[in-house]
C-alpha cells in the first residue's frame, strides 16, 4: 500500500495514495497502524481524501485499531471522507463509531485537545 507520511510534534498524518482499499490489505493496514504505538509521536490522522472505495473489512480494522489507541491512550482520527466512503460507512454503521472530521485542521484540533486531556488526566 502506497501512503503519504508526515510527521508533526504530536501526531503523524497517514495519507493513502489508493482510490480503493480492498479486503486482501487488511493486515497490512492493521500492521502499520499500530507499529504507530511503539513510536514516539503515537497520535495518527488518517487522511482518506484520496480513498473512494474502501472494503467493509478495512472499515472494521480502522474501527479496531481506533478503540485499541485510545485504549493506550493514544489518538486516531480519520478525516477528508469522500462522499461514497462516508455513505457506505454510515449504511454500515460504522461512520459514528469513528473519530471522523471533515478537515485534517479539525483532526489536527481534535488530536492536540485529547493529548490536553491527557496531559490533565
Amino acid at each position: 500500500m502506497k501512503v503519504k507520511i508526515d510527521t508533526k510534534e504530536k501526531f503523524t498524518v497517514i495519507t493513502p495514495e489508493e482510490a480503493d482499499l480492498p479486503a486482501n490489505m487488511t493486515e497490512d493496514i492493521r500492521r502499520t497502524l499500530l507499529s504507530y504505538l511503539d513510536k514516539t509521536t503515537k497520535n495518527i490522522i488518517i487522511n482518506l481524501e484520496n480513498v473512494v472505495k474502501i472494503d467493509l473489512s478495512v472499515a472494521s480494522v480502522l474501527l479496531g485499531v481506533q478503540q485499541h489507541f485510545y485504549s493506550c491512550p493514544a489518538s486516531m482520527v480519520v478525516c477528508q471522507l469522500q462522499p461514497a466512503v462516508e455513505a457506505f460507512l454510515r449504511e454500515k454503521g460504522i461512520l459514528l463509531s469513528l473519530n471522523v472530521t471533515p478537515t485534517e485542521s479539525e483532526a489536527w484540533d481534535i488530536v492536540q485537545m485529547e493529548e490536553i486531556e491527557r496531559e490533565f488526566g
